[in-house]
């Protein structure tokens, strides 16, 4: 799709420079490309779509909120108060809109061979029909083009949401949030199509600080006190249940570690009392976690929710970004991770039974064929989620398909997920998925390892049915 002012994106972006593969790439995407959007893991929030209210000024859409952008940016000198990102202190940063965009788009350059590019070139140009790049020089053309397009009903959240071909969105929701806004949407009829996804990771750490004062705003959503181990899982229990009776599909885990290994009775129950107490250390802490992990795992078969884990990230890695500017501030570094050995208790618990699904995500792509594809080769509980932040990369998925598929194959995998805040992006991240993976089967067909009617139906399972049936509530197959 080109707009009238000549900005053309290439046709074949993504796709080999050989070009008996990028041939075969274009016929295996074009089984894909307009298949609806299964979003099944990300972090736009419900009420947008709610609201349907136009999208602020084109800086708030597109820079402020978007970690991606401003990480890169602050590499290369900005501070995130002078890209609009507000400070915990109430100290000064930037508010006219015009000039944090000034700023982006004098940066762009710096963007060059990232997904961020990728993704924002689809959005400028597919999406809101932009007449040309961002640079110093077109800053001010582009901003004013990108408001009158906003102002537009076309342009409106749901509007954008029917023009995306988005079948399912699924949110992610705090263990306590009342889910107001999905009730709402479920009574204008979009309880099928905008979905919560229970998050319990703000309960789930003894030591963070917050922890003790967090469990008020549980205890008051279940309506059960929280003042011991056994009230503390019936709250969650309540929790994950209301989550499940409004649509929700999936759990989802930010663990530090896969560790999932159930504690004895009177061990967990006394570091519970000492998370209480404020007497709980680290190495504690992360045997509770894994404790709380193993105890999710037995709940999913109560409620059919399917469970997401994704460890591996040092969170808020700089204190004093943490301190000025709070968390997802682009401050979040990856961690080795093992799987192996942290999940055996759990798998030899639950792997193989039939009423629990078990999606693992990696940002340490060294797990991929070492730990993670022989898991999923093996017990049926397991799938591998998609390439995931750090990894959401053209690079990155291409090296996880040749990585994992040896041991086990295309279907053992999820599909993609997006895991977004921004909206506008879901098009584009999508796009860029179903081209690496028509990438990757086209150099099957070319090496005579799949002939291309099954690369074409492999495509379409990827982008549409895998993710569909992975994130099937398993108490109602």
């Amino acid at each position: 799709m080109t707009d009238s002012s000549g900005w053309t994106l290439d046709p074949d972006r993504a796709f080999s420079a050989i070009p008996a593969e990028r041939e075969l790439a274009r016929q295996i995407y074009a089984a894909s490309r307009a298949l609806p959007i299964i979003s099944m893991h990300g972090h736009v929030d419900a009420g947008l779509l709610l609201r349907n209210q136009p999208f602020g000024d084109p800086a708030e859409l597109l820079v402020v909120p978007d970690h991606y952008v401003v990480r890169l940016l602050v590499s290369q000198g900005a501070t995130p108060a002078q890209l609009g990102v507000t400070r915990r202190d109430g100290g000064p940063s930037e508010t006219d809109p015009r000039q944090i965009w000034r700023r982006f788009c004098a940066g762009w350059k710096y963007l060059r061979g990232t997904p961020s590019r990728y993704w924002l070139e689809h959005e400028l140009a597919e999406v809101f029909g932009l007449s040309g790049p961002p640079s110093t020089a077109t800053a001010d053309r582009l901003y004013d083009e990108l408001s009158a397009v906003l102002a537009q009903p076309g342009y409106l959240p749901r509007a954008l949401f029917e023009r995306f071909g988005i079948e399912i969105l699924a949110t992610t929701d705090d263990a306590a949030s009342p889910l107001s806004d999905h009730a709402a949407l479920a009574q204008e009829g979009w309880g099928e199509r905008v979905i919560p996804t229970f998050r319990p990771d703000r309960y789930t750490r003894l030591e963070r600080p917050g922890w003790k004062a967090g469990l008020a705003d549980l205890e008051a959503a279940a309506d059960v006190a929280v003042d011991s181990l056994d009230g503390f899982l019936e709250a969650l229990r309540r929790r994950r249940m209301a989550f499940a009776a409004a649509g929700a599909r999936a759990s989802d885990h930010g663990h530090r570690s896969a560790l999932a290994a159930p504690l004895e009775r009177a061990e967990a129950e006394r570091l519970f009392a000492a998370g209480l107490a404020g007497q709980i250390n680290p190495a504690q802490a992360e045997a509770f976690a894994g404790h709380l992990l193993f105890e999710m795992a037995r709940m999913s078969l109560e409620d059919g929710l399917v469970m997401q884990l994704h460890p591996g990230v040092l969170r808020d890695y700089d204190p004093a970004a943490h301190a000025t500017y709070g968390p997802d501030a682009g401050f979040d570094i990856p961690l080795a991770a093992e799987f192996t050995r942290s999940l055996r208790p759990l798998l030899e618990a639950f792997g193989r039974h039939p009423g629990f699904r078990l999606i693992l995500f990696t940002v340490d792509e060294d797990t991929y064929s070492r730990e993670l594809a022989p898991l999923a080769g093996v017990f049926p509980a397991v799938r591998l989620g998609a390439p995931w932040w750090f990894l959401d990369t053209p690079g990155g998925m291409l090296r996880f398909r040749e990585s994992v598929t040896d041991s086990a194959g295309f279907y053992n995998t999820a599909g993609f997920v997006d895991d977004t805040r921004a909206f506008a992006s879901i098009p584009a991240r999508h796009d860029l998925a179903r081209r690496i993976d028509a990438r990757h089967l086209a150099r099957l067909v070319a090496e005579g390892y799949l002939n291309l009617d099954e690369a074409q139906e492999t495509a379409v399972d990827l982008a549409y049915h895998l993710p569909r049936q992975a994130y099937a509530r398993l108490d109602r197959v």
